[in-house]
Order: structure tokens, then sequence, then C-alpha cells
């Protein structure tokens, strides 16, 4: 199943090929007549280098990986937002570096996958053309590296998916669950309590987003008003309703998706999960209503993400099977 940010991914780099091909290819012509002459390359590139949007870098190099060229970049010096050239790169080896690596495709244009960067440590990509003379023969690369902090974001930010996700985890603690058995902690032994003031944070005081961490007896809680900034509370917390009186009363937002009435049956079968069974248990879980996803971490340390309705309905996943 494709995961959705690979989508955008897919999209965003597609987008950035179209911005990028075209320029690199005009300027592959007029490196072509300059091929073999270091300094001749030089100009082509200082000339050529504001015509490449976005641009950190721009080299030239042989098929071997060997830089024929120096750097140009932008900013070079005091000169801000003025190419120059960047001694110390020419004859560089580049062959081992992760653009290298992948096919060039037939076209003779390659945008790379995304990597971390030797000199800045950032995530950065490049893309590579190749250069061919009149006649044809393919002489080598122009190569543009780019920081992805300088590239425009072309693609809106992902939508996460509402399907069910198993999210398998530390196979040492799948193995010996059944050599462990749950200890009621101190959540546990007033569970009805501490669920009843948790419903009443999410249906009637501002919270969006909870953590319920059964095991250690705390939970983790977002607000409308401060939706930036997490707040804990601790087992004295949600053993005292007086805590409600700390979150101002706020009406149920219209554009949850999770229905009001719905809270108090996802805590109902949180509880259940809990206490159902002494070897796979529930130990951590979140609920969201504006995404409508319910999270579950169990004994197993296995992680299962689904849509609240799914969660509820006749059809649960959740038999103790297979966790």
């Amino acid at each position: 199943m494709t995961n959705p940010w690979k989508d955008s991914v897919y999209l965003q780099r597609e987008q950035l090929a179209l911005l990028l091909q075209d320029p690199l290819a005009r300027l592959t012509e007029q490196c072509a007549p300059a091929w073999g002459e270091r300094e001749r390359l030089n100009e082509v590139l200082l000339k050529g280098f504001p015509g490449i949007p976005h641009c950190t870098f721009l080299y030239c190099l042989g098929f071997d990986g060997i830089q024929v060229c120096d750097n140009i970049g932008d900013g070079v010096g005091n000169d801000v937002g003025k190419p120059g050239v960047i001694p110390g790169h020419f004859g560089r080896d580049r062959s081992q570096r992760p653009y290298m690596m992948e096919a060039v495709p037939a076209w003779g244009f390659l945008l790379s996958d995304a990597y971390i960067s030797l000199l800045k440590q950032r995530p950065s990509l490049t893309a590579l053309q190749i250069v061919r003379d009149q006649d044809g023969t393919a002489l080598g690369y122009l190569g543009a590296d780019f920081d992805l902090r300088n590239l425009p974001a072309t693609t809106n930010i992902y939508e996460e998916p509402g399907h069910w996700r198993q999210v398998k985890g530390d196979p040492s603690i799948r193995g010996a669950v059944f050599l462990q058995c749950r200890v009621d902690s101190p959540m546990d032994l007033a569970l009805d309590k501490a669920l009843a003031i948790l419903e009443e944070l999410l249906t009637h005081r501002g919270v969006f987003q909870c953590q319920i961490h059964f095991s250690s007896s705390q939970a983790t809680i977002w607000t409308f008003e401060d939706p930036y900034r997490y707040r804990i509370l601790d087992q004295d917390a949600l053993s005292d309703p007086d805590i409600c009186l700390v979150y101002p009363l706020q009406p149920y937002p219209a554009d949850a998706l999770i229905p009001e009435a719905d809270i108090s049956r996802i805590l109902s079968h949180l509880r259940s999960l809990r206490l159902a069974d002494e070897n796979i248990y529930l130990r951590m879980s979140s609920i969201n209503i504006f995404n409508g996803m319910v999270s579950l971490t169990f004994s197993c340390d296995g992680s299962h993400y689904l849509r609240y309705d799914e969660f509820l309905g006749s059809s649960s996943p959740f038999e103790f099977v297979g966790l």
C-alpha cells in the first residue's frame, strides 16, 4: 500500500523536474564547446548560474565522477547574491555520492533522491544533465545542487490515511510477551474516574487530543486555546475532578470527525482493552477528534492506527489474536 507522503514527494519532485530540466539543458549546450577547459567552464557556469532557479552550486564532472571545473555558488565571500568561483573542488571525486549511484534516464536528466549534504549536513538533492557535443557524443554531466530549504513547496501537505495500520515494535518485547503479566497501575485502580475526567475534558473543556499512558498513570493533552503546547496530567490530576475547573467550558467543535457521543464509547473500549487480558494489554492510546483516529500500543509493543468508527464497529480487529 502506497504511503500518502510518498505520493506527495512524487508530485513535488515532478514539478521541480519540470522547473529545472529546460534551464539545465540550455546551459549544457554552452558547456559542450568549453569541455576540458577548466577556466572556460567556470566562466560559462558563472554566466549561466542566475538562470538555474534556487540553485546552490553548479559544476561539471566526467562519467567517472571526477569534477572538471570549480564549484560555482551564490553569495561567495562578502558579495551576497552574486555568484562566484568556489575553489577547492576541481578534481574532486564525487563518484561515491548518492546522486552518482542512481541511473540517469535515457533522456539525459536526473533529479536525484534527497540526501544529506557533506558541507552543511542538510537535506539536499542534485540534478544531473548529460552534456553532449554537436555530434551527440556524451562528454559528462552538468551537476546542480539544491538545498531543500531553498526549494519552493509545490504541493500541499499530505493527508494522513484513514485506513487501519499496524506497526510492529521491538522483537525482543514481542518474544517475551507471555513471560510477563500486567501489574495494576495507580490509574488502573481508579480507571473509571480517570476516564470520566478525560471524557469531560474532550467533550466540554476544549481538549482535542489526548495520549493516555495507562502503565505510567498519566495523560498528555492538547487544547484549542493553546494547541502548540501540551500539558501533562499525572495521577493526582486524573483522580481529582477538580482538574476540570482549570479548563473553561467550550462547545464541542462542529468540524470534529469524532461525534461527541462516541467519545464515551471509545474510552469504554479502551478500558476493556486495558483490563481484558493479563499478557496482551493496552499500554498507551491516543485520540484526536479532528482527524478521527485512535491509536493503540499494546504490551507486545505493537501499535495500531485506525478510524474511530472502525475501532467501535462490530468487525473491530481487536480480539487479542495476532497483536
